[in-house]
């Protein structure tokens, strides 16, 4: 039998401006979120040394570079088990402890790629901890992000639920901004045989660093005031709630995997693979690619906080719709300046990022699609099994079509899932549910 849930009127603060301890809250949620997301991304950004490291010399570089975008991968198909398991806990024990023992499970994983022996000295044992390790870091993400998008939803006072999300997204892009700048770093100030000898593993000990800072960060947290007072009201989920969220919100899952497609097209394709991509398809220099990814990531972080903001004023899915035509737009734009040799490159890339900034309305959508005790597993369900399919074959589908259908092929694939979150906005709109408030 279906438990009976509460409404979430009751549950959730009143209407009231962000006081400073919310301010507080976003602030630690946001950092800590930057420093276990560039632990998660930074792999990306240092793929070509991978690819020549971690792998036999006679391997031919793009297929080289194809089995470390499926280690890459690998994070992705992994982040399921992750999300379930700890959302079933952070239902029923508590957002805050899930939310802590992410990052730390982030962490070591990471610390240890940066200690890793590469194939010239262990052979096949070097590719084999390499994804390993890439698994503990996709079950670490998988519970992450659901569970950072529930826990400042449920902070915030009604009305601002658009912008905590997207706070929280902002901070997830400024770990990318993070990685990007190390990149661009690394790439300007070593030679690439110092890239190759030791400069690969900087980056991925300096995020070690910083996912323990994370963990130390989120001490200072408190529960959420939704969850605080489903366990005083004895209103926790008495069935597992990812069987009630099957059960009963197929809807729901159906909707949040739909917008978590153009997610992570926007995020993957146009911010973490096109570094690569410039270079490889377009002939561009490594650093001016990461220079305008810097750009672009920044830029993201703006435009998480524009549309966020946006959301609270015009409604999620007014917001979703108007980001996702404009960024059919300048993505076409932007490829067909690179065709024509990349003049304007940079301003291009930089207004790209903004609009990829329209993934901050996701969350608001998938926190609103789900009731208060079974959010974090319905949410954590829908986005990581969508993010595992999607993901996990994006990375390795665009390598390859970068290759061999031509060089606008990513540019088509962000505006097919574009159109798809078009769909949804519409869909939303009409049914009555284009606000995007938290549901009963």
């Amino acid at each position: 039998m279906t438990q009976a849930l509460p409404t979430t009127a009751a549950l959730v603060s009143p209407d009231r401006r962000l006081g400073a301890r919310d301010i507080q809250t976003l602030f630690l949620a946001s950092l800590g979120g930057a420093l276990e997301f560039y632990d998660f991304v930074v792999f990306v950004f240092f793929a070509l040394p991978l690819s020549h490291l971690f792998f036999p010399p006679n391997t031919a570089p793009w297929l080289a570079q194809l089995q470390v975008y499926g280690i890459f991968a690998a994070g992705y198909l992994a982040r399921p088990l992750g999300g379930i398991v700890m959302a079933h806990f952070g239902d029923r024990q508590g957002r805050k402890r899930m939310f802590t023992l992410s990052v730390f499970l982030m962490a070591l994983p990471t610390l240890a790629i940066g200690l890793l022996p590469v194939y010239a000295s262990v052979g096949l044992l070097a590719p084999l901890l390499l994804l390993i390790m890439r698994v503990v870091q996709g079950v670490a993400i998988g519970g992450e992000v659901p569970g950072a998008w529930v826990f400042v939803a449920e902070h915030a006072p009604r009305g601002r639920v658009g912008f905590a999300c997207a706070c929280l997204t902002s901070g997830l892009t400024v770990g990318i901004l993070i990685g990007s700048l190390t990149a661009a770093w690394i790439n300007h100030h070593l030679t690439p045989a110092e890239v190759l000898a030791w400069g690969w593993r900087a980056p991925f000990l300096l995020g070690g660093v910083f996912g323990f800072i994370a963990v130390w960060l989120r001490r200072w947290l408190s529960e959420t005031p939704v969850f605080a007072q489903l366990r005083e009201r004895k209103a926790l989920s008495r069935e597992l709630p990812l069987r009630n969220v099957l059960a009963s919100h197929g809807g729901s899952v159906v909707l949040s995997m739909a917008v978590t497609w153009m997610l992570t097209a926007a995020i993957l394709v146009l911010i973490l693979m096109l570094p690569s991509l410039v270079q490889k398809s377009f002939g561009m220099a490594p650093d001016v690619a990461f220079l305008g990814n810097s750009i672009a990531a920044f830029s993201l972080g703006v435009g998480c906080i524009a549309f966020g903001w946006l959301v609270d004023r015009i409604g999620a899915a007014w917001a979703l719709l108007l980001g996702s035509v404009a960024l059919v737009a300048v993505t076409y734009g932007l490829f067909g300046d690179l065709a024509a040799g990349g003049a304007h490159f940079l301003p291009l890339y930089a207004l790209t990022g903004f609009l990829v900034g329209t993934v901050a309305v996701v969350p608001t959508i998938m926190v609103a699609a789900f009731p208060a005790p079974i959010r974090y597993s319905g949410l954590s369900f829908a986005y990581n099994v969508a993010y595992a399919v999607f993901g996990a074959s994006t990375a390795t589908l665009i390598g390859y079509l970068a290759e061999r259908a031509g060089r606008m092929a990513p540019a088509h694939y962000v505006a097919i899932t574009a159109v798809v979150s078009v769909l949804a906005a519409l869909w939303l709109l009409g049914n009555g549910r284009g606000r995007g408030e938290l549901t009963d």
